[in-house]
């Protein structure tokens, strides 16, 4: 068996959960407008930082080291296990909020390729599904590999875009972040949504957490994950403070200010990561949906057939094309702040108080699901 690195072992999972979350999070700049930005730059910051990044932090860390206790890697096996005969609500809210995303995937792929290229809508639509359903059917190692490359590239391009920025309009972000608002507590609800609608990917992909030899390093690699993560959105978010409050009602803040820095070149960089991080985050959620149909081959003792996993991936994309229709400022200010709090409810609390206490009362560290106390586990 080869050993883990380093970087597989603290640093992967992180990256592969920034990797998903960044497309239905901050791949357009709306969500951080619509979650942060709309209460002023500086409780937003607050929100982002204290609120999001926080959340993101414990859950990943308690999720990893549930899955790695009870060797559970597949969404199904591990809700089955923390919320016994009630495992199916969180896929049931899974699914909704997985459709939600790949419209918006969708609709972004249509609308980078025809704003910035010039090329028909459809083409981005069918170049989203070639490329998912290529990953997927490769497989969890092909993915790992992508998903982490993809993540070094993305965090180049956020740098420059945010050193760009602050050259540029350094002053009026200062300026950005001395205007007056009130705290209030509106900021505090718009990081716990914020951060509750993006904690519905951490189940997907815990077939990483593999690489874990314990629960401690499934911990670490849990607490890192939430700052690698918000980084990119960070760098993003104090670049956009520049242009409050004229920013708030633009569809796709990225677009907005990639004109406004008039760099043609970084232009088409940044539209063409920003591509690539959609088939990431696209790829990971259907990964997810794939390893939980896969399991339940195992449990048949039978092997899912390759050519099923990339089926899968382009069925679920043309029903959030279908779903795209709807317009991603709708679906993101009306569709994702409902439904996160349904995450809440069937995830992030169960996690935070049954799962620690199952946990606890295992015999070892590293836990083991055959000496477990077990929840109801029947299909």
């Amino acid at each position: 068996m080869i050993k883990s690195t380093f970087f597989q072992k603290y640093l992967l999972p992180g990256f592969v959960y920034q990797s998903v979350v960044i497309a239905g999070g901050y791949g357009t700049g709306r969500e951080l407008v619509e979650f942060f930005l709309t209460y002023g730059p500086l409780p937003g910051l607050l929100a982002m930082l204290l609120i999001s990044t926080v959340i993101w932090s414990a859950v990943c860390a308690t999720t990893f080291a549930f899955a790695k206790s009870f060797e559970s890697y597949d969404y199904r096996t591990v809700f089955k296990r923390l919320l016994g005969r009630a495992w199916f609500l969180y896929e049931v809210v899974y699914f909704a909020m997985l459709l939600l995303v790949l419209a918006v995937i969708g609709a972004a792929a249509g609308a980078v390729l025809q704003e910035t290229f010039g090329l028909p809508y459809a083409v981005g639509v069918v170049g989203i599904m070639v490329a998912v359903g290529f990953l997927t059917f490769r497989g969890t190692p092909v993915i790992e590999w992508f998903l982490a490359r993809w993540s070094f590239v993305l965090y180049a391009v956020y740098i420059v875009f945010f050193v760009l920025c602050f050259k540029r309009f350094g002053g009026d972000i200062l300026s950005g972040f001395r205007i007056g608002d009130e705290l209030g507590l509106g900021w505090v609800g718009g990081g716990v949504r914020y951060a509750a609608y993006n904690l519905a990917v951490i189940p997907p992909i815990l077939f990483v957490i593999r690489h874990a030899d314990s629960r401690r390093d499934a911990v670490t690699a849990g607490l890192l994950a939430g700052p690698i993560a918000i980084i990119p959105g960070l760098l993003f978010y104090v670049s956009v403070v520049s242009q409050y409050p004229g920013v708030l009602d633009r569809p796709v803040p990225a677009n907005f200010m990639l004109e406004i820095l008039g760099s043609r070149a970084f232009q088409l960089t940044f539209q063409l990561v920003l591509f690539g991080t959609l088939i990431e985050t696209g790829t990971g959620m259907i990964h997810g949906v794939n390893e939980r149909i896969a399991r339940v081959f195992e449990e048949k003792q039978l092997t899912m057939p390759a050519r099923l996993r990339p089926a899968v991936a382009v069925g679920l994309l043309v029903v959030g094309a279908v779903v795209a229709r709807f317009g991603i400022i709708d679906l993101i200010a009306k569709g994702y702040g409902t439904i996160s709090w349904f995450f809440v409810a069937v995830y992030a609390v169960p996690i935070l108080t049954v799962g620690l206490w199952m946990m606890w009362r295992l015999p070892s560290g590293r836990g083991d699901a055959s000496r477990a106390p077990s929840r109801a586990m029947s299909p």
